[in-house]
């Protein structure tokens, strides 16, 4: 798997994450575990996820419900897991968007070869973004499916395609303090180094282009030993 696509397992059992992750790292995956919806949610909010392995019985919110909250927000691939083995809850995650059903117990090779699978299907279809709404904010029109930054004077910012990625992470998470391993990983899926500072460059390269003034940033702001964090209001169209 040439692009090192980035997994995101949910299900509440440690074992069976840890056995997964290692499996998947091993052949050329990146993974992320979680044991739950609302650190699912997280996780999203943080990372590039390629597709999810989402258990079916999980506390809290079920499988079957973060399925139908998924397909309803994204296209993001969905593989579902169950120790259930009543065609009814296979029919109901299939209908719900799940793109593919393992029961358990399952071989993890198995798992590996419809993700790959479930990844080629999906590969022409457009990859998962920020999504195509229009973000406005302090004056500026952020339009992800043009790609197209409008400045509060009616001209279109020239950015370069990295900027533009890096500015519709922040747009797309304001108010959220994002370390330089989170932003790597949403604007360039961890092609480089996890500590790689030409996130510092781009961000500052980013603020010459729309902030009043550079020197004394308002929209983009550096937080010790943190990261970054995109302060002002956003309003989705």
């Amino acid at each position: 798997m040439d692009s090192s696509p980035h997994i995101l397992v949910v299900d509440d059992d440690r074992e069976i994450r840890d056995l997964v992750a290692r499996f998947l790292t091993r052949h050329g995956c990146r993974v992320t575990t979680v044991a739950d919806g609302k650190e699912m949610r997280r996780a999203l909010a943080d990372r590039r996820i390629e597709l999810v392995v989402l258990d079916l019985m999980l506390p809290g919110e079920d499988g079957l419900s973060l399925c139908r909250r998924l397909r309803a927000e994204s296209d993001l691939p969905v593989i579902m897991l169950t120790a259930m083995r009543e065609d009814i809850d296979r029919i109901l995650g299939l209908e719900l968007g799940a793109d593919d059903y393992l029961p358990k117990p399952f071989n993890p090779r198995e798992l590996l070869a419809r993700i790959r699978a479930v990844l080629r299907r999906t590969s022409a279809v457009t990859p998962r973004g920020e999504g195509n709404a229009t973000l406005r904010f302090a004056g500026w029109r952020l339009e992800p499916g043009g790609r197209r930054l409008v400045g509060p004077d009616g001209r279109e910012a020239e950015l370069t395609g990295g900027e533009f990625d890096l500015l519709l992470a922040f747009a797309g998470r304001p108010g959220r303090v994002l370390s330089r391993d989170q932003l790597l990983d949403l604007t360039r899926g961890r092609e480089t180094a996890p500590f790689d500072r030409s996130v510092d460059s781009q961000v500052s390269r980013l603020r010459r282009k729309i902030e009043r003034d550079p020197s004394r940033p308002a929209l983009i702001k550096t937080v010790r030993s943190g990261g970054y964090v995109f302060t002002p209001v956003v309003e989705r169209e």
